[in-house]
């Protein structure tokens, strides 16, 4: 029992993994395809409306006119705060650059700032919110006048804003008004239609996001593509090959595209009945179209509908903090309700040790502290069913030709040691949905990204390492280098097998004996944040084998 006990958590391991990776649920089947201008019903009487409608702004607003691209230039203006340097345009408009003051592209420190528009040139607008007419045949890019040119936030600094304001093809005048905070990735947005004409307009608030996707995915279990909070709970739109489209319809609270570890999200002030198509067109670009309830603009009234933009680091804290849910974009599949208070956890530790290597060693103790108990049953029984071997073999020896009679015999030896045949096993099973919670938030949380643990291992989300090879090795992605933690937590995992009793069975000892290898080979494109948890947990695992073990009966 003592064999497959270790065997039964190790397929158990396997099979999860691959099961993970390869056969996770596919998302649920899209409605059928709507156009452009669906007709989404109208917020139910009592239930709060997204869009406020209201008397007209004086002259100034509604006619102020906007001119199309052609008849005027584009301007850039610059946004520099604490946390990001952005770029806005006139045209649309748009953020045409978003950096990210405190994430750089590589682990170099003089490498570029993250940038979050990652779109070419001729690819369209990254991010438009826009007030389009019913009657009208798609959209028409406008270049807006700003009210200023450009806007810096120092630490401390009070919240600024930018207003742009145009007309549409239809004369209907179209005033933005941005909020920018000098601590926080949110932008307030409130985006007002007015009305000047004699007879009423019929329209819809249009949010479209593209942007492309990147070479290569960066964390081990990141997901890449859109997600929504529809009907309150995440539901992500995953349109994986070109020419692939994917609608949804419901109660949206935010949209978003992640990319790795970071995130561009529209919220909503008021989460209401909508549709959301995403696609993934030809050219490798992805493309998000949200679309609230239409809009009827009776003449000399505006319209108004509020948002919050969220372009920033998939930080289980900073989302929280955030608020409208936008947290529950960060999943960890079925051991979410674990994998989020061990993260909490580990930044906790972390917030006094500044090292996330450390912290993790720390957090793998604690949760062995914590299984202490458990494990140590666990351990005991398998030393009882160890002594008992003798004893079973003489009774599969002298009953193999009766199965019910071994079972009998069996049983009644059980009884008269007390010991439990599952008591190896049990103990073992109840701690799996933690080793798998600690295995999806080391794969896949951004507080490893670049993170430092000691000499070589500079990355804690990225295979550690040891000197680069130009030549490329079997079954490892690149860089190509030493995996020294990996060799080492299959060595732990090699020692850990050798102190447990052999099996009686031959084939179960042969498989037993290439766990470590294949352990191995799993395990060297792993992070080496990842593989240094698995390499303590073997070392604390074979220390209380060893005690146990070896004190005296």
């Amino acid at each position: 029992m003592d064999k497959k006990t270790i065997l039964a958590f190790a397929l158990s391991f396997l099979i999860l993994v691959g099961w993970s990776l390869f056969f996770a649920p596919k998302p649920k089947k899209e409605p059928p395809k709507q156009s452009s201008t669906e007709n989404v019903q109208p917020a139910p009487e009592g239930e709060k409306s997204p869009v406020t409608i209201s008397p007209a702004a004086p002259s100034k607003t509604v006619e102020t006119v906007g001119q199309p691209v052609a008849q005027q230039e584009e301007r850039k203006i610059e946004i520099d705060t604490p946390l990001y340097r952005a770029v806005f345009s006139n045209v649309g408009p748009t953020i045409k650059s978003f950096k990210l003051k405190k994430y750089r592209q590589t682990v170099n420190p003089d490498s570029p700032f993250v940038e979050m528009v990652t779109l070419e040139q001729g690819m369209g607008n990254y991010l438009t919110i826009q007030f389009d007419d019913s009657t009208a045949a798609g959209t028409q890019e406008i270049a807006f006048s700003a009210d200023k040119d450009s806007l810096t936030l120092q630490q401390g600094s009070e919240p600024a804003t930018i207003v742009f304001r145009g007309t549409n093809r239809n004369g209907i005048a179209v005033t933005q008004t941005y909020r920018f905070y000098p601590d926080r990735y949110g932008i307030d947005l409130a985006v007002t239609a007015a009305n000047p004409n004699t007879v009423p307009v019929n329209g819809v608030f249009r949010t479209t996001l593209r942007t492309l996707p990147p070479a290569t995915k960066g964390g081990y279990y990141a997901y890449v593509g859109f997600a929504l909070f529809l009907d309150d709970k995440l539901d992500e739109v995953k349109v994986k090959d070109p020419g692939e489209t994917k609608s949804a319809t419901g109660t949206i609270g935010w949209i978003c595209y992640e990319d790795n570890y970071f995130i561009s999200a529209v919220v909503p002030e008021v989460p209401a009945k909508g549709s959301f198509t995403g696609k993934h067109l030809s050219s490798g670009m992805f493309e998000g179209v949200y679309l609230p309830a239409e809009v009827s603009l009776p003449p000399s009234a505006q319209a108004t509908s509020e948002y919050q933009l969220y372009l920033g680091p998939r930080d289980l804290s900073i989302l929280k903090k955030f608020g409208k849910n936008l947290d529950k974009a960060i999943n960890f599949g079925w051991t979410d309700i674990i994998a989020k208070p061990l993260l909490y956890v580990l930044k906790f530790f972390d917030k006094y040790l500044h090292n996330y290597g450390v912290s993790i060693i720390l957090l793998t103790i604690l949760v062995k502290i914590l299984f202490w108990p458990l494990t140590h049953k666990s351990y005991k029984s398998m030393k009882e069913m160890q002594k008992l071997q003798p004893r079973m073999a003489k009774l599969r020896e002298k009953h193999k030709g009766d199965k019910q009679k071994l079972n009998q015999e069996m049983m009644a030896l059980y009884k008269t040691y007390k010991v439990n045949p599952m008591g190896g096993c049990l103990p073992m099973v109840i701690q799996i949905p933690v080793f798998f919670a600690l295995y999806r938030t080391l794969g896949n949380c951004i507080e490893l990204r670049h993170a430092p643990f000691i000499f070589w291992i500079n990355d804690l989300s990225a295979p550690d390492r040891l000197f680069h090879f130009s030549f490329q090795i079997p079954f490892m992605s690149a860089p190509y280098g030493i995996p020294v933690l990996t060799l080492l937590m299959g060595a732990s995992m090699f020692i850990q097998q050798k102190m447990t009793p052999s099996p009686g069975d031959p084939a179960q000892a042969k498989i037993m004996m290439f766990l470590p290898v294949i352990f191995t080979f799993m395990f060297i494109n792993f992070p080496s944040g990842l593989v240094l948890y698995w390499l303590v947990n073997n070392l604390l695992s074979i220390g209380q084998q060893y005690r146990i073990y070896k004190k005296k009966a």
